[in-house]
């Protein structure tokens, strides 16, 4: 089981490092304004998002599920884990959602500024305090 938690720790981290990653270059995608700048802002996110985040977030889903299936009633028998799987989920919509403009800034479809993206960059931010808070403190 430790191997497993270890693994899930490591998968976290580096799909968190892209989560935090991916929308500062939405950041300096939407300031940017020649085309060499715009191509190398797609090949930038293109690779994070194919490469590092979504392998991540997959490594993330099924070590976490992994060490679930070790003690499920005991897991489930707090309410700590249920409020963290529902902030996993909504960090997984996240994720499909930087997919989504991803795809918009990939077809040159972005209409929003480089403000929207660094408030869009504090959320994965939230869910990483709320989610830490509850495996350590198990408040409820």
């Amino acid at each position: 089981m430790l191997w497993v938690k270890a693994f899930h720790i490591i998968s976290v981290i580096c799909w968190f490092a892209a989560l935090f990653y991916l929308p500062r270059l939405f950041v300096y995608h939407a300031s940017s304004e020649d085309e060499i700048s715009n191509e190398r802002f797609k090949i930038m996110e293109r690779k994070l998002y194919r490469g590092i985040s979504t392998p991540s977030m997959i490594a993330t889903l099924i070590f976490g599920f992994w060490m679930l299936s070790y003690n499920v009633q005991g897991y489930f028998s707090g309410g700590w884990l249920h409020a963290k799987l529902l902030l996993v989920t909504l960090l997984v919509i996240y994720h499909f959602y930087s997919g989504h403009i991803l795809k918009q800034f990939r077809d040159d479809k972005n209409t929003r500024s480089h403000v929207f993206y660094r408030w869009f960059n504090e959320f994965p931010v939230l869910i990483l305090i709320a989610v830490v808070i509850l495996v350590v403190v198990k408040p409820f």
